[in-house]
């Protein structure tokens, strides 16, 4: 059987904020313990995507979901040759109607800038229709002490209880951690992280209930 591949990497230069946060996706991501066909999508992420990583690793079937156009194509341009591997789909995540199940599905900043009930609840039925039943979420909100508001925007702020809490029966969670992301000298950001281990029901597969006007992925961002 094939090994689960790993995707840890040395820690970030100091003062390296962006590049220690996709270090620890990265971790996050290792303990998955995915098999390199596994099909991972990343949401909203594409301006300080860890795909990169992902693919140096050895990961073949990629996915990047963001509704900024510029930074897809920017992410492609990055990427070089890697892009062959990614499946760039742009458009805002409450629009997403997945075609496929994914392995893994991992947010780095989409689910706490849903500060309305009903669209957090519509974020997690997509999850639910993307995400195989056994398969891994990712993701990193703001943490309890974290700010209320970013980019002028209000955001929610979650803990280790009120994150699962908000997911769903379906989310187990299986590890979190608390870390600042430092700003400089203007001080941090207090992040939670978490991985989650789906245990559902073994539905029909996604494909069968799409219908002829669902968005057909790209391999180019268009």
């Amino acid at each position: 059987m094939t090994e689960p591949l790993s995707t840890h990497a040395p820690p970030p230069a100091e003062g390296g904020a962006v590049a220690g946060l996709q270090s620890d996706s990265t971790f996050l991501v290792s303990a998955c313990g995915l098999q390199p066909d596994d099909p991972i999508i990343d949401v909203g992420g594409a301006s300080s995507s860890p795909v990169a990583a992902w693919v140096s690793a050895g990961y073949r079937d990629i996915s990047v979901l963001d509704e900024d156009l510029e930074a897809l194509e920017a992410l492609h341009k990055r990427l070089g040759e890697k892009a062959q591997s990614v499946t760039f789909l742009q458009m805002p995540v409450l629009q997403f109607r997945p075609h496929r199940r994914y392995a893994l599905w991992h947010d780095r900043g989409v689910f706490h800038r849903l500060v309305h009930p009903d669209d957090r609840q519509a974020y997690v039925e997509i999850v639910q229709q993307a995400l195989r039943p056994e398969g891994s979420l990712v993701i990193t909100t703001f943490g309890p002490e974290g700010p209320d508001r970013y980019d002028g925007a209000p955001v929610v702020r979650y803990s280790a209880r009120t994150l699962p809490a908000e997911l769903g029966s379906q989310f187990e969670l299986a590890e979190h951690s608390l870390a600042v992301h430092r700003l400089g000298s203007s001080g941090g950001q207090q992040l939670l992280r978490c991985r989650f281990r789906r245990h559902a029901p073994q539905w029909p597969s996604a494909a069968a209930a799409v219908g002829a006007d669902d968005p057909a992925p790209s391999r180019r961002p268009s």
